[in-house]
C-alpha cells in the first residue's frame, strides 16, 4: 500500500485487511514510523488497535492517537512476518517498540585454514569460509588469547602472500625477537607449520594441560642450565596461559554452547545480561541496554531482546536458557533453528544448577542497573552540575553550548587556531574546527585570534543567509558554525577578552565572552568577565570543567600544530633531494617509516621502494651522507 495521509481513510482501509500473516507499519502525520509489529492474522490484530481503550496503557494509547495511516506487507507465513519484522525495526527504529540500544558486534578469534600459512585472527563476523571460528568472546580475551597463541606458537601475524612472496622482502621484527617462525624466508616447512596450527586448534578447544606440562618442563631444564632469560620466557607464558584460563572457571557438566540470559528494569530502564557458555565453560559476558516507552512484562522486552539480538550474531548456540517465557516462544524457536541450521532450544530452567545460572545472570544485570545509576549521577555533577555553578557564578542561563579558542606556534612558525565545542558539560568533537593563518605572519596571538574569530564567525553568518535565502529553518541539525555559542571561553585574560568583544561587535553579533585568566604555572584561577576578575572554587565542578576545555583547547591546538610543523620538516628536507618529486617522496615516506630510517638506509634497500630507480637511490643515499658531513 502506498497511500499518502492526505488520501487515507483508517476506517475504509481498516475494512480491507486480510485474513493473512504479515507485518503492519504505523505513520504519524508526518509520516514517521511509529511502530512495527507482526500478525499471525492482520485482519484482526491491526483492527485491535482502534477498538475502544481496553487497558493498553497510557503509551499505547498515545501512540494509536498520533497514527494517521497505516501499511501492511503479506507474508506467506508467521515465521516470515517475524523475520521482516526484525528487519525494519532495525531499519527504521520506531520510538513506541521496545528497540535494543546496544549495536555490539562480537569479538570471535579466526583461524585462517584456507591459507598455505595460516594466521590467527580476530575478526567481528563469520564467513562461510574454510577458516575455523571460536567464540564469541569479551575484547580482552580475545586479544589477550591471541597474544599467547602467537608467543607460544610463533605464528606469522603478516599478511603476505605466503608461498607466493617467499623471499622477496627482509623477515619483520617478531622474527629478530623470537615470535615469528619466518615462513616468509622459508625457514619452516609447511608440515611444520600446520602441526603448530594443529596444536593451537586444540589449545582453543580447551586442551591445554600438554603446553602446559611442555611449558614446565623446559622451564625446568632451562634453570638448570642456567639460561635464566629462557626459563623467565616460559614462566611468563605459564603466568598468560592462567590468566587467559580463569575466564573459564565456570563450567557446565555438558560440553554445550548456550546462551543464559537475564534482565533487570527500574522504570523505563531495562539491562539485559547474556553469559556466553561455550563448550561448557564460561567465556564471556555482556550487557546490554533496552528502550521502551512504559514498563511492559519482563517476557516482552526479553522477547523483543531475543529477536533483536539473534538477528544481529552470526553465531546461535544449541540452547538459550531465559529468565521469563517469551512470546511466540515455539515460532521463535523455529526461526532461530533455520538461521543456525540445526534444532535451537528456549528454555526457562526452575531447578537445578540452570536456574542458578539466571539468577546470576539477574544479579549481574541489576549490579549495572545500579552501578550505571551512581556512573550517571557521578557524570551529571561533572557535567550538567558544573554548568549549573558557571551559570550561576556568570549569571547567564541556559548555558548549554560554550566554545574556546587557543592559538599555538612557534616563534610566529605555522600560526595555527583551535576552536573546541562542549554541549551540556561534554565534549562534542564533531564539531572541533582547526584554523591555519592566512593573513597572521610572525608571532601576534592577539592577531590570529582576530582572524580565527572573524572566520569562524563570518562562515556561520554566510551559512545562516544562505539557509535563509533556501527558506529553511534554523533549527538543531545545522553545522557547527551556524551553531553560535552561549558563551565564549577565551584562553587568556583581558586582551583575549577584548579582542573577542571586537570582533563580535564588528559583526553585531552578542554573545557573553568569558577570559580564562591563569596564574604563573598557566593554571586557571579565575574568571574575567564583564571587566573584572571572578574568584571560582578550585575545588568546585565547575572550575573542573572550565580547565578541562582550557586544556582540550590548548591540546587540540598543539596537535595540530606539531603534525603542521612535522609535515613541513620531512617535506623540506626531501624537496632538497635532486630527483626527488611529490610522487617518490610520498613512496618514500610510505615505505620508510621516518626520515632516520631513510637515512640509514643503503643504496640497495632505497632502490627497493616503487619508483625509485637506482640512479636516484644513489643520489638519496650520496644526499643523505652529506648532510652527517656538513
Amino acid at each position: 500500500m502506498s497511500e499518502t495521509p492526505h488520501e487515507f481513510d483508517v476506517k475504509e482501509e481498516l475494512k480491507k485487511l486480510p485474513n493473512k500473516p504479515g507485518v503492519y507499519i504505523m505513520h504519524d502525520a508526518d509520516d514517521t514510523i511509529l511502530y512495527v509489529g507482526k500478525a499471525k492474522n492482520l485482519h484482526n490484530r491491526v483492527r485491535s488497535y482502534f477498538k475502544e481503550k481496553i487497558g493498553r496503557g497510557p503509551q499505547i494509547d498515545k501512540m494509536v492517537s498520533l497514527i494517521v495511516r497505516f501499511e501492511y506487507i503479506v507474508t506467506d507465513s508467521e515465521l516470515e512476518a517475524l523475520v521482516l519484522e526484525n528487519n525494519l525495526i532495525k531499519e527504521y527504529s520506531p520510538k513506541y517498540n521496545t528497540l535494543l540500544k546496544d549495536d555490539k558486534t562480537y569479538p570471535y578469534i579466526k583461524v585462517t585454514l584456507g591459507e598455505e600459512y595460516p594466521r590467527v585472527l580476530m575478526v567481528r563476523q563469520m564467513k562461510k569460509d574454510k577458516a575455523k571460528y571460536f567464540g564469541p568472546f569479551t575484547n580482552g580475551g580475545v586479544r589477550e588469547s591471541i597474544d599467547l597463541i602467537n608467543k607460544l606458537y610463533q605464528l606469522r601475524t603478516c599478511s603476505r602472500n605466503l608461498p607466493k612472496d617467499c623471499g622477496k622482502e627482509r623477515p619483520c621484527l617478531n622474527f629478530h625477537i623470537g615470535q615469528c617462525c619466518a615462513p616468509c624466508q622459508g625457514m619452516i616447512s609447511q608440515e611444520e607449520y600446520a602441526k603448530k596450527i594443529e596444536n593451537v586448534i586444540d589449545f582453543l578447544n580447551g586442551k591445554q594441560q600438554n603446553v602446559i606440562k611442555e611449558l614446565k618442563e623446559k622451564m625446568q631444564q632451562a634453570s638448570e642450565n642456567m639460561d635464566f632469560e629462557e626459563a623467565i620466557r616460559c614462566r611468563d607464558l605459564l603466568e598468560s596461559i592462567k590468566k587467559v584460563s580463569e575466564t573459564q572457571k565456570m563450567s557446565d557438566n555438558v560440553g554445550e554452547d548456550k546462551d543464559i540470559i537475564a534482565l533487570a528494569i527500574d522504570g523505563s530502564d531495562t539491562v539485559v545480561q547474556v553469559f556466553f557458555l561455550r563448550n561448557g565453560k564460561l567465556i564471556g559476558r555482556e550487557h546490554f541496554y533496552m528502550t521502551q516507552i512504559e514498563t511492559p512484562a519482563a517476557g516482552a522486552i526479553l522477547t523483543s531482546f531475543v529477536k533483536q539480538f539473534y538477528a544481529g550474531t552470526p553465531f546461535i548456540p544449541r540452547e538459550i536458557m531465559l529468565q521469563d517465557t517469551i512470546e511466540d516462544m515455539e515460532l521463535v524457536e523455529k526461526w532461530l533453528s533455520n538461521r543456525k541450521g540445526a534444532r535451537v532450544h528456549l528454555t526457562v530452567p526452575q531447578k537445578g544448577q540452570k536456574e542458578r545460572l539466571v539468577e546470576l545472570a539477574a544479579k549481574n544485570a541489576q549490579l549495572v542497573l545500579s552501578q550505571d545509576r551512581e556512573r550517571i549521577k557521578r557524570e551529571e555533577g561533572r557535567t550538567i552540575g558544573a554548568v549549573k555553578e558557571i551559570e550561576a557564578l556568570l549569571g547567564i542561563s541556559p548555558l548549554v553550548r560554550m566554545e574556546a579558542f587557543d592559538i599555538s606556534n612557534t616563534s610566529g612558525f605555522a600560526n595555527v587556531g583551535s576552536m573546541v565545542v562542549y554541549e551540556k558539560g561534554k565534549p562534542k568533537r564533531s564539531d572541533y574546527r582547526k584554523f591555519r593563518m592566512k593573513t597572521v605572519a610572525g608571532p601576534d596571538d592577539y592577531a590570529c585570534m582576530q582572524e580565527v574569530l572573524t572566520r569562524r564567525f563570518r562562515h556561520g553568518l554566510d551559512e545562516r543567509d544562505k539557509m535563509q535565502s533556501e527558506e529553511d529553518s534554523i533549527g538543531e541539525d545545522f553545522g557547527s558554525f551556524t551553531k553560535f555559542p552561549d558563551l565564549l571561553l577565551m584562553d587568556g585574560g583581558r586582551g583575549q577578552v577584548n579582542i573577542a568583544l571586537q570582533v563580535l561587535a564588528e559583526l553585531e553579533i552578542q554573545i557573553p565572552v568569558c577570559g580564562m585568566v591563569k596564574d604563573d604555572n598557566h593554571r586557571t584561577r579565575g574568571l574575567y568577565f564583564n571587566n573584572q576578575e571572578l574568584p571560582i572554587d578550585t575545588h568546585s565542578e565547575g572550575f573542573k570543567l572550565i580547565t578541562r576545555i582550557q586544556d582540550e583547547a590548548h591540546r587540540f591546538a598543539i596537535t595540530y600544530h606539531r603534525s603542521l610543523r612535522s609535515k613541513a620538516q620531512v617535506h623540506s628536507v626531501l624537496d632538497e633531494i635532486p630527483g626527488v618529486g611529490p610522487n617518490r617522496r610520498k613512496a618514500l615516506m610510505k615505505y620508510f617509516r621516518s626520515i632516520e630510517e631513510l637515512r640509514a638506509a643503503d643504496t640497495e634497500q632505497i632502490a627497493q621502494v616503487p619508483g625509485i630507480s637506482a640512479n636516484v637511490a644513489k643520489e638519496i643515499y650520496q644526499f643523505f651522507r652529506g648532510k652527517e658531513n656538513e
